[in-house]
């Protein structure tokens, strides 16, 4: 099971813009808003002046009570009006049988045609009146369902306004690191400024890159790529700091101009006193899907990508070749040799079927310069990071060159960063 080696940068799993909510002058600042401090969650980091926002907010309640007032005083009208509706009932009803009395005495002869008349009138101007208060009534709930309808604008403006009070303070919605800071006491800021940037802390990820094929075995291991564990070392300074970790997720594009598939993995940073940060330049290596019947050989065997070269009675033999994966610089066959075969690892310019060969000790002479180059004076993980970064490229595009261009890149590396690589 080879290690894929990658390198890639740290960023924030969960980052954020603080933004004012509300215009004024800012009259205090948390003596921990600067650049790369630590805040707690709930902490107030920045206080917007209060005054106008108070104001706002007294008004509100003084309108929805001045309203609730007037609402109070049309119910008790209503019931007022109710109770005359009652009472206009009964007058009604009395003057209707007073009326009735007098029909009878008309007929008897006893009362006079002008008593009738003013009964009449009486039973007209009663059942007037309750008409009347029966409008009056049905107006004045009309005027009710009004001033509910006022109340509830006039209760969302009290919510605004406490809302627009509270947000006079800007609130850590977690703990976290500050990224930027634009908050000083005195400041005028704005509706939807950026106030403050922020990043949760303790929850970094790595983001690195897979080629397409090793993207295609991890996703078809058993294993599967996501959560698949993972190591992370960060070297600084001379010295390496591991952690450990698993692949979260995939990026949400696969773009032909990386060369491959970006890849998230989420860190175990327990420690809060570690110091990395966000941008952070990391080794990251994954455990490779585990190949079965494989020979490991180094990759300057390898020719035109599927052919190495057998030595047979001190003659080279060409022999194809499948290769299953790269591990690091070492190259692993999948078929194409058998057992017993003594293959060419020593990179020669001018290859071809039949050159005569020997095996190092087998006669005198100095060593092979590619040899001791190969062999003799790797770089270490440590120096090949730098000279991946100062190059601009990733370990797989590394990988891909050819052997000369490798040395081309690793010597001028050292040549122009002597003190570094003699250490």
């Amino acid at each position: 099971q080879p290690q894929i080696v990658s390198y890639g940068q740290t960023v924030a799993a969960r980052s954020v813009d603080l933004r004012s909510l509300v215009s004024g002058e800012i009259v205090s600042v948390s003596p921990n808003l600067r650049d790369g401090a630590r805040v707690e969650k709930g902490e107030t980091l920045v206080s917007i002046d209060t005054f106008n926002y108070q104001g706002a907010l007294q008004e509100a309640k003084a309108n929805l009570a001045e309203a609730a007032a007037r609402m109070a005083e049309n119910r008790a009208r209503i019931t007022l009006e109710e109770g005359r509706l009652e009472s206009a009932k009964e007058q009604l009803s009395f003057a209707e049988a007073d009326l009735e009395r007098a029909n009878e005495l008309r007929k008897r002869g006893t009362s006079t045609q002008q008593q009738l008349e003013a009964r009449k009138l009486v039973v007209a101007q009663r059942r007037q009146s309750m008409m009347l208060s029966r409008d009056t009534i049905k107006v004045e709930e009309a005027r009710l369902g009004q001033m509910q309808a006022a109340i509830d604008r006039l209760e969302w403006r009290v919510v605004q306004a406490q809302r627009n009070l509270d947000s006079t303070q800007l609130i850590a919605p977690f703990s976290g690191i500050i990224r930027t800071s634009a908050a000083e006491k005195g400041r005028l800021v704005s509706a939807n400024d950026v106030v403050v940037s922020m990043y949760e802390e303790g929850q970094l990820e790595a983001r690195f890159t897979l080629t397409d094929a090793q993207f295609g075995r991890l996703q078809a291991d058993q294993v599967g790529l996501i959560d698949r564990p993972v190591q992370m070392a960060w070297t600084i300074g001379g010295k390496t700091t591991n952690w450990s970790g698993r692949i979260d997720r995939l990026g949400s594009e696969i773009t032909s101009n990386r060369g491959g598939v970006q890849v998230f993995a989420v860190m175990d940073i327990a420690d809060r006193s570690a110091s990395i940060r966000p941008g952070a330049f990391v080794e990251v290596t994954v455990p490779d899907t585990v190949f079965r019947q494989t020979v490991s050989v180094p990759d300057t065997a390898i020719y035109t990508g599927d052919t190495v070269y057998v030595a047979v009675d001190g003659k080279l033999v060409e022999k194809k070749v499948e290769i299953a994966a790269y591990d690091g610089e070492n190259a692993l066959i999948q078929s194409g040799v058998e057992n017993g075969d003594e293959i060419l690892i020593t990179r020669i310019t001018e290859v071809s079927a039949g050159l005569s060969v020997r095996k190092e000790g087998d006669a005198s002479g100095p060593q092979s310069p590619a040899k001791s180059g190969q062999n003799g004076n790797r770089p270490s993980r440590e120096e090949m990071a730098k000279i991946l970064k100062a190059s601009g490229m990733s370990f797989p595009e590394f990988r891909e060159l050819p052997q000369e261009k490798k040395r081309e890149l690793i010597t001028k590396w050292r040549s122009d960063n002597p003190a570094v690589s003699s250490n």
